[in-house]
């Protein structure tokens, strides 16, 4: 069946620059894997099948020949790995080499074989698939990024016109790891090499300027084919992947756990609309110790720090600001051009812009909720602006010793009424995700202006109590947005486009709210 293609095939040679992003399909049946190749060939015109995710990979490849037949720009992978060897393929060796040659008679260009299978296969059946089109000779471990060097050795036995490098970021620092191996061995040899895992995403994005051939990007973010792959579209349109080169500054969000912040949405918008030759990275950080060190050897020109960093931090700056120094807290880093680390607080510039642009706050009267990290923004930032402000939280040891240092005031929950607030300021996470929490009482909130700091959901309960009272209300993502702002200008001494940045993140939660309600749908 599959051979007859080779007599009505024409050769289909390699372009001589291949895309930064290859296409990893899968799915559970060809028709399926062929519709999403169909519907995504033209932005992705690098694809490669995973026939090892098929019941009956044979079966696939009239499917695919037509669709390459009709789709000649597209540069087609194939992979079958075996189970025994990470892949999903249960037929033995000689049936994975089958297919993979006749994967080629159905005009793929490259094939994937990885090297337990290259090692255990004859010499001369390997050479006959080389022979036939471009090899891939890859290598995965699931579980760690070590010995890097002697892995490739053990793989330049194996001749191929590819050698493919997989690891698992266990730490930021595994993903120095991967590039400084790039940086070395790519000028010998052509190498792909990136690190699995959520912490890998600094080598999905960066490894291609250290001298990665290309990296995989997922068809979408429910349909990955490894752990931590990133969709093509937001290597593409968020992180600028095509862009990416040598004098590209390297900007992060780091925190514990990090998976939902959309800091990654707005700064990239940011830096891609001022011309800004950078990307910004979500950095996952188990420890400090690991961020530090992977500050220092990516290196990483500024950070944005994040739960629970933000006060563990100052002892490994090397100067602050008075607002950092004030608050006790960091939550923005500059690597100087000398490597020294210096710490600023932008979140006190996320509470005054959207209320500067209301009100006046000298001689307000506001109500600050919390006593935390971004109350303490809030209540020095407002004193600063001469405003009178008074703490309220749950604990009221916590708020008094706080209102000392501030010189600020404590309110009793009974006593809210005494006081005509010009405005409130929710510095708690009450709210956060679920719109039936507020940290006021309904007859309580009584204000000029209501500023509440949670960003997810938009409209929170207090927000929407709020406005059916005609109360002015801010909600927060206009802080998210101007302490962003803020970090940008401090990264970059430009002025940060601020109406493009909110309008980024309002788009990215209305669509992570959709995407949540279909789920419970």
């Amino acid at each position: 069946m599959a051979l007859a293609f080779s007599s009505i095939v024409a050769p289909r040679f390699l372009p001589m620059r291949l895309p930064r992003v290859c296409l990893a399909l899968s799915g559970d049946s060809a028709e399926d894997m062929l519709a999403i190749a169909e519907s995504m060939a033209r932005d992705n015109p690098f694809i490669e099948f995973r026939l090892d995710y098929l019941k009956q990979p044979l079966a696939a490849l009239p499917n695919i020949h037509r669709f390459l037949e009709t789709h000649q720009y597209v540069t087609a992978i194939v992979t079958c790995r075996r189970a025994d060897n990470g892949g999903k393929f249960k037929g033995s060796l000689a049936s994975q080499l089958d297919v993979l040659a006749k994967a080629h008679a159905a005009g793929c260009q490259i094939l994937d074989l990885e090297i337990q299978s290259a090692l255990k296969a004859k010499p001369e059946a390997v050479a006959r698939l080389r022979s036939r089109a471009g090899l891939i000779v890859s290598f995965h471990d699931f579980h760690a990024t070590r010995k890097l060097d002697e892995t490739l050795e053990k793989m330049l036995k194996i001749p191929a016109d590819f050698y493919k490098v997989v690891t698992t970021a266990t730490t930021l620092s595994d993903n120095a790891s991967m590039m400084k191996f790039l940086q070395t061995q790519s000028d010998k040899h052509a190498l792909i090499g990136l690190c699995m895992g959520e912490q890998g995403i600094i080598s999905r994005v960066l490894g291609v300027r250290a001298g990665s051939v290309f990296t995989f990007g997922a068809v979408s973010a429910d349909l990955k084919t490894a752990a931590g792959q990133v969709s093509a579209r937001d290597l593409r349109s968020i992180y600028r992947i095509e862009q990416v080169d040598a004098a590209t500054r390297i900007y992060g969000v780091a925190g514990d756990p990090i998976e939902h912040s959309l800091s990654p949405v707005i700064m990239n918008t940011a830096l891609r609309r001022e011309n800004v030759n950078g990307v910004y990275l979500p950095l996952h950080a188990k420890t400090l110790k690991d961020l530090i060190h992977c500050v220092r050897e990516i290196p990483l020109h500024g950070l944005s720090i994040t739960m629970p960093y933000k006060q563990a931090i100052l002892p490994y700056l090397d100067n602050t600001d008075a607002h950092t120094a004030k608050i006790g807290a960091c939550n923005t880093v500059v690597r100087g051009q000398e490597g020294k680390l210096y710490g600023f607080n932008t979140d006190i510039a996320g509470v005054l812009r959207p209320l500067e642009q209301r009100l006046s706050i000298e001689n307000a009267k506001v109500l600050v909720l919390g006593a935390g990290g971004a109350a303490r923004a809030a209540v020095f930032g407002l004193k600063e602006r001469g405003a009178e402000v008074w703490i309220l939280n749950r604990t009221a040891v916590k708020d008094q010793k706080f209102a000392r240092q501030a010189k600020a005031r404590t309110i009793k929950r009974a006593d809210l009424r005494k006081i005509a607030f010009d405005i409130i300021v929710n510095a708690t996470p009450v709210g956060m995700g679920n719109t039936r929490d507020c940290p006021l009482k309904d007859q309580e909130i009584q204000a000029r202006v209501v500023f509440d700091m949670v960003y997810d959901p938009v409209e929170t309960h207090l927000l929407q109590v709020a406005r059916a009272k005609g109360i002015a209300v801010i909600p927060g993502v206009e802080m998210f947005v101007q302490q962003a702002a803020r970090q940008f200008e401090i990264w970059t001494g430009k002025p940060a486009p601020a109406g493009d940045m909110l309008r980024a993140v309002t788009i990215a939660l209305q669509d992570r709210a959709a995407a949540q309600k279909q789920q419970k749908s």
